[in-house]
């Protein structure tokens, strides 16, 4: 007997060019039930094989919005998507590190959009702002013993920040989103989204209380990489 795939199986699914004018491809989709409620995982893959996800909640696109108007279609079709670019933390996501605020932000995001009704999750597998996990762990010995994040990155030399957004442009295309609600503090990925042809209208600040082990942490993400956020000062000139 022949097995018929369900809505959610698209493997394999032929490839398309990127934003950096490699292959891309979406590999698979499937439910993924989690404790603000169930999410679609979608699994995509680069020409060089790096492999990224996204998590959806609601309708990606117009045609499926069941008795809407034709005007609340196309309403929904043109409004920006809410929206967070997370970049991988194993030590924040997955081990609960209290030295930044990615795991804490991941939460959020995700109960926001399932509250929400619609929207989406990218999940980047690019590690410490790109610079892997065993670097990341190098740099943090490196603050251990007095250097803030950015300082660890250069002296391991590396920028302060190698993180890409290309496959976010993708990803919107796969889905045929044009504009984002993005949740985020830093400008550099409004700024990177609208140069690959993605417009973000409206930026929602998503700032977590700082604590005692990631205060010099955010106040280096405040003073040198213009993050937005108010729990800290301003950097001085």
């Amino acid at each position: 007997m022949t097995k018929r795939a369900s809505p959610l199986e698209h493997e394999a699914v032929t490839g398309r060019g990127s934003a950096d004018g490699g292959a891309f491809r979406h590999v698979s989709s499937a439910r993924l039930p989690t404790a603000w409620g169930e999410f679609t995982l979608h699994a995509f893959e680069n020409a060089a094989g790096q492999e990224h996800v996204a998590l959806t909640v609601g309708d990606m696109t117009a045609g499926d919005v069941g008795e809407e108007s034709d005007t609340a279609k196309k309403e929904k079709a043109t409004a920006p998507v809410l929206s967070r670019i997370h970049s991988e933390c194993l030590t924040g996501d997955a081990l609960f590190s209290l030295r930044c605020d990615c795991g804490a932000q991941l939460q959020r995001a995700m109960q926001q959009l399932a509250e929400a009704g619609r929207g989406i999750l990218f999940y980047l597998r690019q590690e410490g702002r790109g610079i892997g996990l065993v670097n990341k762990v190098r740099a943090y010995h490196l603050q251990d013993a007095g250097a803030d994040t950015v300082e660890a990155n250069q002296h391991l030399g590396f920028d302060a920040d190698l993180r890409s957004y290309d496959v976010v442009a993708d990803i919107c295309r796969h889905f045929g989103i044009t504009q984002l609600a993005l949740m985020t503090n830093n400008p550099a990925k409004v700024e990177a989204l609208q140069r690959l042809g993605i417009q973000v209208p409206v930026r929602l600040p998503i700032e977590i209380q700082a604590n005692a082990h990631n205060r010099n942490y955010l106040q280096t993400k405040a003073d040198k990489m213009r993050h937005l956020l108010q729990t800290v000062p301003k950097p001085t000139r």
